[in-house]
Parts: structure tokens; C-alpha cells; sequence
């Protein structure tokens, strides 16, 4: 049975998270300044750069987008404990739609407010790394690679050993996912270099047909009080298991000393 009673956890979700991740990583670096909207480990390496040789007025354009992407992901935890429990709207939903607003509005900022514009898209893109960070029940990030490829190469390694069909199954998706992610990427390169600034409003539609994917519904609920129903019934059955066994070591003694006698 799934566990997710949305669409938000589905390939098919993840597959147009990815792209949008790639599409304003590139879209960040290609339109807006050559900051990282996504990879922040590069922003703060050129923040450090720029502080060592002297340039602390420029070493802003770089921090400001780390400080954005830290309180996307707080908002998008604050928006979890607020709106978890909605029933019309999975609280994910809402997280995309302001995702899809912050970068409307970021598609207005002219070429000279790129500081802005790459703070606002670092925020969106906090919002989504930490709304959504399960594909089909496998940790995954749509905003960045590095833990992908890691979780990729790991599981090439044990399907290399074993052979085993899940872990062939982690291999593919998770190799899925950062090609996806360079598609879209390339994808936003070459929307920047024609269209500017206006180029996010694709990504915009890659989260806009995300959000409506999710109003597809799946057999069980997302809720605490079922999963610790679940939680009850497999301890049941770890201990029914457990009984069983020890009655057919008994018959088995009994059996054992009957032939004797």
C-alpha cells in the first residue's frame, strides 16, 4: 500500500520538480549575475572568495541567496505545521503555489535588481528542497545533485554485488533524476539566452502542472494516527510470527521425544 494520500511523492511529480530545479539553477547563473539559485555550497565558496580578496560589497550578491534559500526552508516547515491537516489542499499544493508566485514576481525584477531576483529564487527553491524530498518512498532532492548521485552510485554498487531488482530499481530513478535535472538546466540556459528575465515563468509551468497532478488521490492517507495503526499491527504480527514459531519448536521437542520412547 503507498503512503502518501497525493501525487506529491510520485515520479511523475518529481520528474517536473527536477526540471524546475535544473531550469532556475541555470536561469540564476545564465540571466541573473552568475549567482547559484540551488547550489549553495558554490555561493558560499564565492562568498568566501570574495571576502579573502577584499570585496565585501560584492561578497552580498552571494550570501544574500543562502540566507534566502535557509528561510525557504523554514517557511516551507512553518507552512507544514500550520496547513498539515488541511483536507481541500494538501499543505504541498500551497507550498508550490507560492513557489509559483515568488517566481512571477521574480520575472519583473529588470537586469539591474539581480540581487533580488537570485534571493527570491534561492527562497523558492528552499521552499521545494524541503516540501518535497520523497520520490516513489526514495529520499531525493529536485534542487540540487550531489545527494542523488551519491544514492545513485550506492545503489549501482549493491545491484552490482547482488543483483538485486530494487536496488537496479533506486539506480535508474535516481540516475533519472540528475539527467532530468541537467535537461532542465539546459532547458533554462537557452530560455534565458532568448526570453531574459521572463524565461522562470517555464519553470513556473513545470510546478503549475505539479500542483495539479497533486489533486490525484492514492489509497491511503498521509496521517499520524494511521501510521501508528500501522506501526501496532506490524508489532502484532513480528509477535504473532515469534508465537508461532516457538509453538512448532515445541511440537517439534514433542515429536523428537515421542519417537524415542
Amino acid at each position: 500500500m503507498k503512503k502518501n494520500s497525493q501525487m506529491s511523492s510520485s515520479l511523475a511529480v518529481g520528474i517536473l520538480l527536477a526540471l524546475a530545479g535544473g531550469f532556475m539553477d541555470a536561469y540564476s547563473y545564465m540571466a541573473r549575475g552568475h549567482v547559484f539559485a540551488n547550489a549553495q555550497t558554490g555561493n558560499i565558496l564565492l562568498f568566501a572568495v570574495a571576502i579573502s580578496e577584499g570585496r565585501p560589497a560584492d561578497s552580498l550578491r552571494y550570501l544574500l541567496p543562502v540566507v534566502s534559500f535557509a528561510l525557504g526552508i523554514a517557511l516551507a516547515a512553518a507552512m507544514r505545521t500550520r496547513f498539515g491537516h488541511m483536507s481541500r489542499l494538501h499543505w504541498r499544493q500551497l507550498t508550490l503555489l507560492v513557489e509559483i508566485l515568488i517566481l512571477l514576481g521574480v520575472s519583473f525584477f529588470p537586469a539591474g535588481q539581480h540581487l533580488w531576483a537570485n534571493s527570491l529564487t534561492s527562497l523558492a527553491c528552499g521552499i521545494q528542497v524541503q516540501a518535497f524530498r520523497k520520490v516513489n518512498g526514495y529520499a531525493f532532492a529536485s534542487t540540487m545533485c550531489i545527494g542523488d548521485l551519491r544514492s545513485g552510485v550506492e545503489a549501482f554498487c549493491i545491484w552490482r554485488k547482488t543483483h538485486e531488482p530494487r536496488a537496479k530499481d533506486r539506480m535508474v530513478r535516481y540516475f533519472g533524476i540528475i539527467f532530468l535535472f541537467a535537461l532542465g538546466a539546459g532547458l533554462g540556459s537557452k530560455s534565458a539566452a532568448q526570453l531574459g528575465g521572463r524565461a522562470i515563468w517555464i519553470s513556473c509551468c513545470f510546478l503549475l502542472v505539479s500542483f495539479a497532478l497533486m489533486f490525484i488521490r492514492e489509497e491511503l492517507e498521509e496521517n499520524p494516527i494511521i501510521e501508528k495503526d500501522l506501526t501496532a499491527i506490524r508489532q502484532e504480527t513480528r509477535e504473532i510470527d515469534r508465537t508461532l514459531k516457538q509453538e512448532l519448536q515445541e511440537e517439534q521437542r514433542e515429536l523428537k521425544q515421542s519417537a524415542r520412547k
